[in-house]
Order: C-alpha cells, then sequence, then structure tokens
C-alpha cells in the first residue's frame, strides 16, 4: 500500500458502512437503528433537538405585517419608488406593532396570543429564496431545488436519524396542499420508506380523524393475526428477489408492509383528539369556529411528537393576499394565532419543547409596495420566518431588511442556510449527510449552506 492511500484510505459510505455492520439489512435502518448506527461513522455536531414540528403556511405571509416592523415604511406610505421598482408605491401596514414580553420583540396586534409567546421566539428576519413563484419557491423550502425533484428535509431527517418509535411513520405531514405536489414531501432517490406520510384533514378537521385522516390503515376484513400470517408469506416472497440484485429496493418494500401493519397499533390513538382535557383542547381553540380545524392539527403535531415522531409538519394555506389585506390577512392570522400559542406552552408545559425545534414559515414574503389598493405582490428578496424550541435562542431577532422591508440586507439567510441551520440543531453536519445517486454525491444543501451560529442558544 502506497503512502498516499495509508493516508488517505478509500472512503467508506454510510450506505457501505450499513451493509457491513448489518449484513444486508441496508436501508431497513430507517427505523432506529438508522440513527444509533451513523453517528459513528461520521463527526457530528451535538444535538439540540431530537425532533421537528414545521408550521408551513403556504402562500407566503407578508412579514411586514406580522414580524418585521418597518417604522420607516409608514412614514414614507404613499411614496413613489424609482428605479427597477418605479412606479410603485409603498404600502404602510395597516396594522399596529408592540414590544412583546421581556425581549420586546416587536410583533403585529395580529398575534395576540402568539405575541405572548415572544420571549420564546427567534425572528430569522433576513430570509431570502431564488425565485418569487410559489410552486417553485414552495420546492426550494421544501426540497432545497426548484429545478429538479429532490428528496424534502423531512425525508433527509428520517434517513439521518431514524424514527424514535418503530411503530410510527418517521415523518408525517398534515393538511399537505395536493397543488404544490408530493415531491414536497417525498424521498426522490432516497429509500422510499422515509416519504412522508400524508394525513387529510378528515371530516373537515372535526371529530375523531382516527379512521379518516389516514387512507387504507384499518383493514376492515381481516383480524392482526390473518395480518401477520399473510405479511409473512409476502415477506418470504419478496426475499427471494434479492438474488436479482435489488436488496436494497426488497428491504424498503418488506419495511414498508410491515410498518403499515404496526401504525395499526398506535397511529389511531394519536390522531384522535377527543380524549384530550377539556382545559387543554380550550388552550389551542379547539370548538371555536375559526381555530378548531388547524388547532386540531397542531395537537395531532403535538401527539405525534411525544410518540416519537421524528418530522411532522403542518400546513395551513390561504397566505396569498394580492388584494384585500386588511380583512384577509387578519383572517389568515386569528386562524392561527391561538393554535399555535397553545402548542407552544403545551410542548413547554410536557417537557418537549427544549428538544422540539418549531418552525414557522412560507415560500416567500410580500413586497411592501401595493398591488392595487390593499394587497401586495410575491417577494423573495427578504422576508421573515422564526424558529422556537429545541436550541434556539427565545426572544431574539437576527437579520433584516433594509428600512422599507424590501430586501435582506443583515443577517441574509438563503434557504440552503435555513436546512444547514436545521440539520445542524438536529446534530447533523448538512456536509456530511449524503446520498450516493447518478453517480454523485447529494446532499439536502447541494454545495451551500451556512450554520447560522449566532442564533444557537
Amino acid at each position: 500500500m502506497s503512502q498516499h492511500e495509508e493516508e488517505n484510505p478509500p472512503r467508506t459510505t454510510r450506505r457501505d458502512a450499513l451493509r457491513l455492520a448489518s449484513s444486508g439489512f441496508g436501508l431497513l435502518a430507517l427505523g432506529g437503528m438508522t440513527s444509533r448506527t451513523a453517528r459513528a461513522f461520521a463527526p457530528a455536531p451535538a444535538p439540540r433537538a431530537k425532533r421537528v414540528i414545521f408550521l408551513c403556511m403556504e402562500g407566503a405571509p407578508s412579514h411586514v405585517d406580522t414580524f418585521d416592523h418597518k417604522p420607516e415604511l409608514a412614514k414614507r406610505n404613499g411614496a413613489t419608488l424609482s428605479g427597477v421598482r418605479r412606479g410603485a408605491r409603498l404600502l404602510a401596514s395597516p396594522f399596529k406593532f408592540e414590544p412583546r414580553g421581556k425581549s420586546g420583540l416587536m410583533i403585529s396586534e395580529l398575534f395576540p396570543h402568539l405575541g405572548a409567546q415572544a420571549d420564546r421566539l427567534c425572528l430569522l428576519r433576513g430570509m431570502h429564496t431564488d425565485v418569487p413563484v410559489h410552486p417553485q419557491a414552495f420546492a426550494m423550502m421544501h426540497t432545497g431545488s426548484f429545478q429538479f425533484v429532490r428528496p424534502s428535509m423531512g425525508s433527509w431527517t428520517l434517513y439521518g436519524l431514524g424514527s424514535e418509535n418503530e411503530n410510527l411513520p418517521g415523518f408525517v405531514t398534515i393538511n399537505a396542499p395536493v397543488a404544490k405536489g408530493a415531491a414536497n414531501y417525498g424521498s426522490a432517490f432516497l429509500p422510499s420508506t422515509t416519504q412522508g406520510l400524508r394525513v387529510g384533514l378528515g371530516r373537515g378537521g372535526r371529530g375523531d380523524l382516527a379512521s379518516s385522516a389516514v387512507d387504507d390503515l384499518e383493514n376492515p376484513r381481516q383480524g392482526a393475526g390473518l395480518q401477520r400470517e399473510q405479511l409473512d408469506l409476502v415477506k418470504k416472497l419478496n426475499e427471494r428477489y434479492k438474488r436479482r440484485g435489488d436488496e436494497d429496493g426488497v428491504d424498503a418494500v418488506i419495511q414498508s408492509y410491515e410498518l403499515a401493519f404496526r401504525m395499526q397499533a398506535e397511529l389511531p390513538e394519536l390522531m384522535d383528539t377527543s380524549g384530550v382535557d377539556a382545559k387543554t383542547q380550550a388552550m389551542y381553540g379547539i370548538g371555536e369556529e375559526e381555530t378548531d380545524a388547524f388547532g386540531r392539527q397542531c395537537l395531532i403535531a403535538r401527539q405525534l411528537a411525544g410518540a416519537g415522531v421524528r418530522f411532522i409538519e403542518v400546513g395551513v394555506g390561504g397566505w396569498d393576499h394580492h388584494r384585500n389585506l386588511r380583512e384577509d390577512l387578519a383572517q389568515s392570522c386569528r386562524r392561527i394565532d391561538r393554535p399555535i400559542a397553545g402548542l407552544l406552552e403545551d410542548l413547554a408545559r410536557t417537557g418537549l419543547l427544549d428538544e422540539t425545534l418549531v418552525m414557522w414559515g412560507g415560500e416567500f414574503g410580500r413586497t411592501p409596495y401595493a398591488q392595487g389598493t390593499d394587497g401586495r405582490d410575491h417577494n423573495h428578496l427578504g422576508f421573515t420566518t422564526w424558529m422556537a424550541g429545541g436550541g434556539v435562542k427565545g426572544g431574539f431577532s437576527y437579520g433584516g431588511t433594509d428600512e422599507n422591508g424590501i430586501e435582506a440586507v443583515a443577517g441574509r439567510m438563503s434557504i440552503h442556510d435555513w436546512h444547514a441551520t436545521i440539520l445542524h440543531l438536529l446534530g447533523i453536519d448538512h456536509t456530511e449527510l449524503t446520498y450516493r445517486h447518478a453517480g454523485r454525491d447529494f446532499r439536502l444543501t447541494d454545495v451551500h449552506g451556512e450554520v447560522a451560529r449566532d442564533i444557537l442558544a
């Protein structure tokens, strides 16, 4: 062996390591074994969070009306812009901002309940993304690419860490927007068992969701014993195909069948909110017309988090306010204000917030200049998201847009930076979480991404 070979031994990929460690078990490691095996082969940052709850606001909330206070914009209301935005007229927020919590974070009056949680929030006010078009920006936010089909960040998280509960899917997406495509919670070239389980609203988001929110969860024709015999037979038949060279694919199929069988015992109870005490339900706004549906989704997310689901996304649409901003934005905020505040309070009360990274945001922001008389257009140059719990500073603001809120100018944070920071908080070095596909190593952050270390607690 040459000196060069001794100093630079052939790289053992994560995939190879799993093969050697488990005698071909390979991609079945998507249960708890993935995390325990993978951590031994590459150094990683100390995990600050065990799981993620992503509150996805589809349609792009207006940052200058919610979390990005712009007093100069109020002074210049109606002023005409020059340059590339020549003729556009600045539109001051019709909503008042005030300091909230001991930290004094400036938060819009649209969030009276969430504002009370200000000291738990880490506002990321310097966000920016690549394109101002909904489907592409939505894909960028979820997968790190708007041009190609890539695994979602939930799938990458599950691939890197595995699930904490072998009876549950490690990645669940609640009320994912169908129009934006399944790729936003898909696994692409990662093992199929890392894709998100899509949970629908079922019965309009009310009542017992256990039997209606997940397609084909229950088998009305066969009991558990007969299903077990059937699965054992199918497993034996599938094992024969390993001789044909598709070992990983067969393992993934077997694992998916086994997981679906085990889910019947535990998932229905977690999807049912009817047994939760009235005080907790009220905390989420359950039982009130505007907040009931989203409140139930947030409560289910908390129950899934407590049961060991690694990545949970909760979606709510209706944030594309090109007109009627004053009324429609206020309505959108009322739908989520109490439920999200309740979620943060409940996670803290149950001891889960410190180890759960809660994230809020949409695919981009909106212009501080008017569209029509009472609306805002798309703005990908600067916007706000926030995080809470999971190792980030509370009552903290990071980055910022210019005086009018048009473009991120300080603490600029791209989607790749955002993803790198999320993975870091989960104890994953984003440059090491790779998957070999089509002759090259892929990762969530492509060849980009810097961790925003200033927000770490």
